[in-house]
């Protein structure tokens, strides 16, 4: 455990907190021009004195609402906490965010300024300005645009460092209280338009005590950052790391280098959503052939043994010992490199992942612990740790937080950070937030007899049949996902007569899969290809064999094509919205009751 004392109330005094305590170590790694350069604490701390001086020039006043429209990069960090500086709020927009949807969060927001990552990001914004009478000023990170009063980043932060208006700036910081607004993040919205979760700088720094206080992050570690910095996991990330003095090495952009990246960075520290766990465990069983599964198999049950006993401090018995090193040597070093050979730790959050992979990794020395949180709490509520796991569960609950269940099984949390409301809707702050400070999450769950959460489905994904039967599609869907050839799986089935799905495919798994059998490799072919709807059904079937015969999915179609966020289907988290699949594919359900 780590406590670091006269620890910062405030995000707006966060970055001179770091700058003053771990003033000499590494705040930035990043990439430029193919080599990761280092940049410390002290000299990101002045950059940020430098640019909230600069906006202060702007005209940016204490709660005006700021937007940033950008990939995650170290400037973002700067920018935000220039913006926390001065006592104005962040707006994140994803920037894979349509013009329209950036007119929504910009819009609803009162947003008054806009800093942009590039000529592409302003061009989404120059297209609905008009649609946005609040906004006053727009700052670009990369290039200069002096049309239409758009100002390079880098002229705000020159004109601040002349400024020399430090005195103005410590009153700012000083009259930020905690439960002032820190960050507007709206919700990815599956349903109707995003919401504004308003997080307050209370929210903000319960969290920085709940990592410090867990040793989820270490001082002097590296932490690889690719999520995106408009999602609370990674405003998770960026806010501990701060606190206690850790690295975050900022990805180069591309999401199909990250593990190679990975290797290069080595960090001991890695956040992520479970495709990437699905996609590296995927390509660790591609290189084993069927004779060797058992083997495998048996090692990863020894390995995860050997694991519990050197976590406890106990000895290993010799028998299992040898088979755990011959295991290491043939294939567990190997995945640990994949990572980059220093990873302490990983968290997986957003989504399941199915236990058999946590244990797999979890025996090769690379313990993927799995939370469990939400826009509204912060992304904090429950956490596996090394010291606190239990597989097929999202742990128990996070330092200060408390948990129940509900009589009709819904999940409810309750702790310092859980978020102020909905932004300017009180309607729907009053629909999640009761009166004695309960978040009713929309989520079904269980606790166990040790305090452990697990997740059994949303509260109104539930499907009721015409028999009347209630069905949890998330169970079902998530288990079907399992199969490396399935990408993405939803039940239908809400007032018809049985279940049926509709499923897209791994192009990365089945296509390569395909054409070592002479197959096309063609993704609309194989949709309609026998032999793939034969792998479908065999995935369907395990599945469906574990539950009982009115849950059990009875009929599925194949899309010749994925789900995306660019046509709607999926929100920037790469959640389902099933309200659009639904609709769009109506009559490709319709035609599945038909038959």
């Amino acid at each position: 455990m780590t406590r670091i004392d006269a620890a910062p109330q405030t995000a707006a005094r966060l970055s001179g907190f770091a700058a003053q305590r771990h003033g000499d170590r590494t705040a930035v790694r990043a990439k430029h021009d193919g080599v990761w350069e280092d940049r410390t604490y002290a000299a990101v701390g002045e950059d940020i004195e430098r640019l909230a001086t600069g906006l202060l020039a702007h005209g940016i006043e204490p709660g005006d609402r700021v937007c940033i429209l950008a990939d995650t990069r170290p400037e973002w960090s700067i920018v935000s906490n220039a913006i926390w500086s001065i006592g104005a709020v962040v707006v994140p927009i994803y920037p894979s965010n349509s013009p329209e949807e950036c007119a929504w969060v910009a819009g609803d927001s009162g947003a008054v300024a806009v800093v942009v990552e590039d000529a592409g990001q302003l061009a989404k914004i120059d297209a609905v300005r008009a649609a946005l009478p609040a906004l006053r000023a727009t700052f670009v990170v990369e290039g200069r645009d002096a049309s239409d009063g758009v100002v390079a980043l880098e002229e705000v932060a020159a004109a601040g460092g002349d400024s020399g208006d430090s005195d103005e700036l410590e009153r700012r910081r000083a009259a930020v209280a905690p439960d002032d607004p820190a960050l507007i993040i709206y919700t990815s919205g599956t349903t109707g338009p995003p919401k504004g979760c308003v997080l307050t700088h209370r929210n903000a720094m319960s969290v920085c005590s709940i990592v410090l206080e867990l040793g989820t992050l270490l001082p002097g570690e590296v932490a690889y950052l690719y999520l995106p910095l408009a999602h609370v996991f990674a405003q998770i990330v960026q806010l501990a790391a701060y606190q206690v003095g850790a690295a975050i090495a900022y990805y180069g952009g591309d999401t199909q280098q990250i593990i190679a990246e990975l290797m290069e960075v080595h960090p001991d520290y890695l956040p992520s959503v479970p495709r990437v766990f699905e996609k590296l465990y995927s390509l660790a069983m591609a290189q084993v052939p069927p004779e060797q599964q058992d083997d495998l198999d048996r090692a990863v049950h020894v390995g995860s043994q050997v694991r519990a006993l050197q976590a406890r401090g106990e000895p290993v018995p010799d028998e299992l010992a040898e088979v755990d090193r011959h295991a290491d040597e043939t294939v567990f070093s190997k995945i640990r490199m994949l990572f980059g050979g220093n990873l302490r730790e990983a968290l997986s959050g957003g989504a399941p992942i199915e236990p058999g992979i946590l244990e797999f990794f979890y025996a090769a020395g690379v313990p993927v612990m799995e939370g469990y949180g939400m826009t509204e709490t912060m992304g904090v509520g429950t956490v596996n740790s090394p010291d606190a796991f239990r597989l097929g569960t999202v742990g128990p609950a996070a330092p200060g937080v408390e948990i129940r269940i509900a009589d009709d099984g819904e999940i409810l949390m309750r702790g310092p950070q859980i978020f102020a409301g909905y932004w300017r809707n009180e309607r729907a702050t009053r629909e999640v937030l009761d009166d004695d400070g309960w978040l009713h999450t929309g989520d079904l769950g269980a606790i166990d007899g040790d305090g452990f959460l697990s997740i059994t489905g949303r509260k109104k994904d539930i499907i009721i049949t015409a028999g009347g039967k209630n069905i949890t599609p998330a169970n079902l869907e998530n288990d079907l996902k399992h199969s490396p050839f399935i990408s993405q799986a939803v039940m239908y089935g809400d007032r018809r007569p049985y279940p049926v799905a509709l499923v897209t495919l791994d192009v990365e798994v089945v296509v390569p899969w395909a054409q070592q059998r002479g197959l096309p490799g063609d993704v609309d072919v194989l949709a309609e290809h026998p032999d793939i709807h034969d792998l479908v059904q065999q995935a369907l079937d395990s599945v469906n064999s574990r539950y009982s015969q009115v849950e059990q999915i009875k009929r599925f179609a194949i899309l010749g094509h994925d789900f995306a966020h660019e046509t709607g289907e999926l929100t920037p988290t790469l959640k389902v919205r099933r309200n659009v699949i639904f609709d769009r594919y109506a009559g490709v359900f319709d035609a599945l009751y038909a038959r």
